[in-house]
């Protein structure tokens, strides 16, 4: 029984029982048996718990979780209450202090625009202690493959924020006349001056919400 909200057990229900599932589950299971492994097994559906799939507005994709101590918190590109704002998201937040002229709060945890309908997804939702990467190609990515597809073809006028090469091609299969993509550099210090900073997504994000009649996220 995976333990995930309600209204994404029912939309995922079909992918818990293939085998592509069960071999992953035995696997993450292992890892945390054996190894360090991040986040905290109750934090591995976290973004899912934290924004139902009906209340979905906002899907910001990245690719694994953080693999240093304490900082996994289960949302992409976020960290824990305590922990040191990460490189990428620290250009997050002055991206949206530039493009919306609002400083956002110290703290990097970022449950709070999960609360407000944004999937924060990972496309790997597991990861071994100080060692990135590991946890790839086991099955997590088929998974939320899936999660996005559905997304894709059972909810309208979603915004997909897409960061960097990888995000990009998970957005393949998107349906563009349902839904606004966004794409950009990723928000890392290797690329965010060629072409993350400037790309305004978090008003062009709210822009779009307003003109759906839907409520905007505040970016803080």
């Amino acid at each position: 029984m995976v333990k995930i909200e309600d209204s994404w057990h029912k939309v995922l229900d079909a992918e818990f029982g293939k085998p592509y599932f069960t071999s992953l589950s035995s696997f993450v299971e292992q890892e945390y048996l054996t190894q360090k492994t991040y986040p905290l097994p109750a934090d591995v559906f976290r973004a899912f718990d934290l924004c139902p799939f009906d209340k979905v507005k906002v899907v910001i994709i990245g690719q694994d979780p953080y693999h240093g101590e304490k900082q996994a918190n289960g949302l992409c590109f976020a960290v824990h209450e305590e922990m040191r704002l990460p490189p990428s998201l620290k250009n997050i937040f002055k991206e949206i202090e530039a493009d919306l002229g609002t400083k956002p709060l110290s703290s990097g945890d970022l449950s709070r625009w999960a609360n407000q309908g944004v999937l924060l997804l990972n496309s790997t939702l597991t990861v071994r202690a100080g060692t990135p990467g590991s946890h790839q190609g086991k099955g997590w990515e088929e998974f939320t493959d899936a999660v996005i597809q559905k997304l894709s073809a059972e909810k309208e006028n979603l915004v997909f924020i897409l960061w960097g090469n990888y995000a990009k091609q998970k957005g393949k299969v998107i349906n563009r006349e349902r839904h606004l993509v966004l794409e950009s550099q990723h928000p890392s210090p290797f690329s965010a001056y060629n072409g993350f900073f400037g790309c305004r997504h978090f008003s062009k994000t709210n822009k779009f919400l307003k003109e759906k009649g839907l409520g905007e996220i505040e970016w803080r």
